[in-house]
């Protein structure tokens, strides 16, 4: 098979990888990529947006399958575009259409449809411009910390816990006000939970499902979870507060509902589904859909993954899931993200990176990276994951951290204790 996946950070280095094992790839084209995933397959300068260039790249190359690795051209309809394109329509996509995506575009979207099909999630409620006065007057009697959340896509910035009810109606101003752009144009206000937090993924075919590894990521810049909010600074798989009880309730209380809530709608979805739970008490809650992989979660729970994704992607496309035996690593795998300096604020790009090849005992996936005349050079605020697959989580750990260690870059930065508050 000619295989397309779209996409330029760690998650879409973490596919490319597995996929270019698989017997069934023939030719992997990445778009754009960056400047590890030459290793695996074809960069090809391509916007995953410009849907036309897709087109024109895809008939070209012959493509037999399209992976979508972002949520932004999901949410845009590519899948759709595909699908309505004569000349396109033979070609399977993993990915949902515009329908299914909303569950990610859309958090208000989301949260009606958790409400209308019985779904656990915290009480919120969604203002607009048209209704700022009732919004602001709802906070005054809101239980502190209030969560305020950019209702469309705002690249991981849009979601704000502010332990301050003036500070909280200020922010409500200034998000609908254009903040995040037409990503705010509504908010939706949510309780804050007390608990924990984890990343559970299932493949969907439209019909059944396969429940994929489970991972816990880390989105504060500093050690402790201190600082600001990142795209995540490392993840590890699998979780040990997740046992067997527990994803037994997520099954039967959220993914079940979730998918029987999709057929009910007549939402046809194929791809991912990622589901933001907390875990409070013992009891599993959402509070938010993505649908597609995370990241940096992707790059823990895919070297876990035995079968050959290939095939498992075939499955999905033929809507064959329901039989389908998902093979499962014993193995613990923490994953480390490098970042830039300066990071998640102003960084500088263009700094020469060494010491790849000094890396023991992990994989190392790259992210916000370009290749400049044969030199890997960052290009990006997050611009490495290290991953490392042991018999136990403290010794993936130690590997993935230590092996952070042994790559350089001016400005570079990771945190030394992902994981360990597990332990």
């Amino acid at each position: 098979m000619n295989i397309l996946l779209l996409g330029s950070g760690g998650r879409e280095s973490a596919l490319a990888w597995k996929m270019s094992q698989s017997s069934e790839c023939s030719q992997l084209f990445i778009a754009p990529g960056n400047g590890g995933t030459g290793a695996y397959g074809k960069n090809i300068n391509l916007n995953p947006n410009d849907f036309e260039a897709v087109k024109a790249f895809a008939l070209k190359e012959a493509i037999d399958l399209l992976v979508v690795g972002p949520e932004e051209p999901l949410v845009n309809g590519i899948h759709d575009f595909f699908v309505n394109d004569e000349a396109l329509a033979h070609i399977p996509v993993i990915g949902p259409k515009k329908e299914g995506a909303i569950l990610e575009g859309s958090k208000d979207f989301s949260k009606q449809f958790m409400a209308r099909h019985g779904i656990p999630t915290p009480a919120s409620r969604s203002f607009t411009n048209e209704s700022l006065e009732e919004g602001l007057k709802y906070l005054e009697t809101h239980a502190l910390p209030i969560v305020l959340k950019a209702d469309g896509l705002a690249a991981g910035k849009g979601v704000l816990i502010l332990d301050n009810i003036a500070e909280a109606q200020a922010e409500l101003k200034l998000m609908l006000g254009g903040k995040f752009g037409n990503a705010g144009s509504t908010v939706v206000v949510e309780a804050f939970l007390n608990g924990i937090e984890l990343s559970v993924f299932v493949l969907t075919d439209g019909e059944n499902y396969v429940i994929l590894p489970e991972a816990k990521d880390y989105k504060k810049i500093g050690q402790a979870d201190t600082g600001l909010n990142t795209g995540g600074m490392g993840s590890v798989s699998p979780v040990p507060f997740a046992d067997e009880a527990f994803m037994t309730k997520v099954e039967q209380q959220i993914i079940i509902p979730t998918i029987n809530g999709l057929k009910k709608d007549k939402i046809d979805y194929t791809g991912f589904i990622f589901f933001g739970l907390f875990k409070v008490g013992d009891e599993p809650l959402i509070i938010e859909y993505n649908c597609r992989m995370g990241d940096p979660e992707t790059e823990s729970v895919i070297p876990r993954i035995e079968n050959d994704l290939v095939e498992l992607f075939v499955a999905t496309t033929q809507k064959k899931l329901k039989d389908y035996k998902l093979k499962i690593s014993p193995k613990n795998a923490a994953t480390v993200m490098i970042v830039a300096g300066g990071y998640p604020g102003d960084y500088e790009k263009g700094k020469s990176i060494t010491g790849i090849d000094n890396v023991r005992n992990s994989l190392v996936f790259q992210a916000g990276t370009n290749l400049e005349g044969g030199v890997v050079k960052t290009n990006g605020g997050r611009v490495l994951a290290v991953t490392s697959l042991q018999d136990n989580q403290f010794d993936a750990l130690q590997s993935a951290t230590g092996d952070a260690a042994r790559i350089y870059f001016d400005g570079k930065y990771f945190r030394e204790d992902i994981g360990f508050d597990l332990m």
